[in-house]
């Protein structure tokens, strides 16, 4: 992404937070696996979306209107040993060239030059409880102020969460981040694919998610968005199974929910198939139940339309089928009202899609559902869960999990799905298992 849509993000943030006070926001720190080892560093999505800055211990600072620069970050200097064994890293000189910081300082600096920058602000905004170490020397900070007021210095008055400002920006794309999520999308849709025609008894679960896995690396995106969920047969019914280490049976459906990471932003795409080839009877008529519920809802997401809509839509459709399958007993309205859809549809019908895969953004707003809105992305996700030891059901819909998700644009006339090059109708399914 080009450093004039991080420029952009951060004009707007310091609008919103107004001249006369200070915004901080921490980088990701690097987390140990095992001894000298650390986990892949990912950079923490907040301070990302500010500053492209893709480092640990870093730290940066938004004054609007200072005239001296507006965006400061403190970073690791550059350091000839680190970079030989780790890599090159940006230093101060690449801070403000590469990254268009208006100044840089080191990192080890900051409790010296840091409480300079608060004395006479007014409000401090930060990811309040985020980040411990940040708390505390915040609060020092504060303190050593304080203490000197008789030089004529004032220390903040208020500490304000920068999340409320932050999220509400994430929550709408631009076209730069559309384009990003746009290949995530194509290029997990392409793995699926891949993973339903490779897909046979005998296999692993593992090797299935091993498939996906090549196909994102192969396409230039090697950090995938959350773990990988493959999981046959019963293991469907598990909503957030990640063991992926059983075999594949015949007769069994296999549900594969996984998606890539393009550039910090997700996709998240689940689709259930027979591993077989074939349908049973059974699996079919809940799998078309479960399509119908998503059709229902997808025909709800459209600008002014309230986020719970879609949700209800789909719960409206699953009870009604159930009832007629026999898996539930009783009139539609009063199963709804007593939630008894609840024991095989225990989740909601998706949620924000972006930097994060469960992704940032208020649902509600003054307690109410908010409405839709151009430049939202969101998940669409029924699905019907019937766990292997549930007596009060036939046999045949034992031991069956189904889920279909799609990434889907909120747009000006209504919405588009992302993710629609992979199949989810019967026929679809079933045909592209047969070509290879």
């Amino acid at each position: 992404m080009k450093q004039i849509e991080f420029k952009k993000r951060r004009k707007h943030l310091m609008q919103r937070i107004g001249k006369g006070n200070i915004a901080l926001i921490g980088s990701a720190s690097t987390r140990a696996r095992n001894r000298d080892v650390d986990y892949p560093f990912r950079q923490d999505s907040d301070f990302y979306y500010l500053t492209g800055f893709n480092e640990p211990n870093a730290l940066a600072v938004f004054i609007p209107d200072r005239e001296q620069g507006e965006y400061l970050l403190f970073c690791r200097e550059f350091d000839e040993k680190k970079a030989l064994w780790e890599g090159a890293h940006a230093g101060l000189e690449g801070a403000t060239e590469h990254f268009e910081a208006d100044d840089a300082f080191p990192i080890d600096d900051l409790n010296d030059i840091l409480p300079g920058l608060l004395e006479n602000k007014t409000k401090v905004f930060y990811p309040m409880g985020r980040d411990s170490e940040l708390d505390h020397s915040l609060l020092e900070w504060i303190n050593h102020i304080r203490s000197q007021s008789r030089t004529g210095v004032v220390a903040p008055g208020e500490l304000v969460s920068l999340e409320h400002i932050l999220h509400e920006m994430r929550l709408f794309k631009s076209a730069a981040e559309l384009k990003l999520m746009r290949r995530a999308a194509e290029v997990s849709a392409a793995a699926h694919v891949a993973a339903m025609q490779k897909c046979k008894a005998g296999l692993y679960e593992y090797q299935i998610e091993a498939e996906l896995l090549y196909h994102f690396a192969q396409n230039g995106l090697r950090a995938v968005a959350y773990p990988s969920i493959v999981a046959a047969g019963k293991n469907a019914c598990t909503l957030h199974y990640t063991e992926n280490a059983d075999k594949l049976k015949s007769g069994d459906l296999l549900l594969i929910d996984a998606g890539a990471e393009c550039d910090h932003y997700a996709a998240d795409i689940t689709r259930t198939f027979p591993i077989s080839g074939r349908f049973s009877e059974p699996q079919k008529q809940l799998y078309q139940l479960v399509l119908d519920a998503q059709s229902a809802a997808l025909e709800q997401i459209k600008p002014g339309t309230p986020w719970n809509q879609a949700h209800d839509a789909s719960v409206e459709v699953l009870t009604k089928g159930l009832v007629e399958l026999g898996l539930l007993k009783g009139k539609v309205k009063k199963l709804i009202k007593d939630e008894k859809y609840k024991q095989f549809y225990m989740h909601r019908i998706g949620h924000w899609l972006g930097m994060d895969v469960h992704d940032v953004g208020d649902y509600k707003i003054s307690q109410e559902w908010r409405l839709l809105e151009q430049g939202m992305v969101l998940t669409v996700e029924p699905g019907l869960y019937i766990p292997v030891d549930c007596k009060t059901v036939d046999a045949k819909w034992r031991g069956i999990g189904i889920r279909i998700e799609d990434d889907v644009l909120v747009t000006a006339q209504g919405h588009e799905v992302l993710t629609s090059a992979v199949p989810k109708t019967v026929e679809d399914i079933e045909a592209l298992m047969q070509v290879h």
